[in-house]
């Protein structure tokens, strides 16, 4: 008898200690701070509910694989598209989300649903994931939207400006005099005029001054010749500049660079600016077209060339 009230005397003690022991570790892990979640929601490589916000109606589950899909070829894909090897395609991101119609950033499932409606409208496989076909499709559009592309695939070289007026000092980039087609130069103004209402474009004053417009074939050719400055790749043999139609706009730089470097990481730089995504929604009110491989430049379509 005294060996069983014993041993429940001792069973009753260890019990006890065990409630004591669970107390006193509740308590711990209670007052310790809270862990942050690290991991990228939904799978998507690169993203954090911490190192971004995105904009309402960007999340749709049924489109999570695509997203997927983008987010990996964003800043991995090696491809062309303008003739030269390029890693990803994060530089043209904010010109084919304008293209779709989209505020969703690039590796969202919202951008994969908008990209999905936009192939559908354009009688293209859907699948919401961005291929290098797609991207050529966009890139013909854009083309074909300057004047010069299309005398281009006639076999027409534009001819020279009849006449050009000059620019404002304070219109050219650091001052340089430039000169356009007074109907260009007009409109760009009124673009002007308007983009610095916005704060973030007005906050540098080098932002849309004109650091390039009309240049004779001459100027060109010598330029390519004895500079080696031959527009990135090779200079075209009917440079747009000899119209008085294109101009090549400041919309940033990136640290090293010059506002005319065709560097991936320069250009890379310049598409996330306001400048640039400014351009990108509003230049088309106004007349301009842009050349997708430099964010820098724009054509006027108001005249022929």
């Amino acid at each position: 008898m005294v060996k069983v009230r014993d041993a429940f005397r001792f069973l009753g003690a260890l019990l006890a200690a065990v409630v004591l022991l669970l107390l006193l570790v509740f308590r711990v892990t209670s007052c310790a701070p809270a862990q942050k979640a690290q991991a990228p929601p939904a799978g998507i490589p690169g993203r954090t509910a911490e190192s971004r916000t995105d904009p309402p109606g960007c999340e749709s589950p049924a489109w999570r694989a695509a997203a997927q899909a983008n987010a990996s070829a964003l800043r991995g894909k090696v491809w062309s598209p303008f003739g030269r090897t390029e890693i990803g395609w994060e530089t043209y991101a904010p010109l084919i989300q304008t293209e779709v119609g989209t505020a969703c950033p690039p590796d969202t499932e919202g951008f994969a649903a908008a990209f999905a409606a936009w192939q559908d409208r354009k009688s293209l496989p859907v699948d919401g994931v961005l291929d290098e076909a797609d991207f050529q499709f966009v890139k013909a559009e854009v083309q074909t939207r300057r004047a010069v592309v299309n005398l281009a695939a006639q076999g027409i070289c534009p001819d020279t400006a009849n006449e050009i007026a000059a620019a404002r000092p304070h219109e050219g980039y650091m001052n340089k005099q430039v000169w356009l087609r007074p109907g260009a130069l007009a409109a760009y103004r009124r673009m002007v005029a308007e983009a610095r209402q916005v704060p973030e474009i007005a906050a540098d004053p080098r932002n849309l001054t004109i650091f390039s417009g009309y240049r004779s074939p001459a100027a060109d050719a010598a330029r390519c010749a004895t500079e080696g400055n031959c527009d990135g790749i090779a200079r075209a043999r009917c440079s747009p500049h000899r119209t008085g139609l294109a101009m090549d706009i400041y919309v940033g730089q990136a640290p090293g660079y010059g506002p005319d470097s065709s560097a991936d990481p320069n250009r890379l730089f310049m598409s996330k600016t306001p400048t640039y995504r400014w351009l990108l929604a509003n230049a088309g009110r106004f007349g301009f077209v842009n050349y997708p491989f430099e964010p820098w430049h724009w054509e006027w379509t108001g005249e022929k060339p």
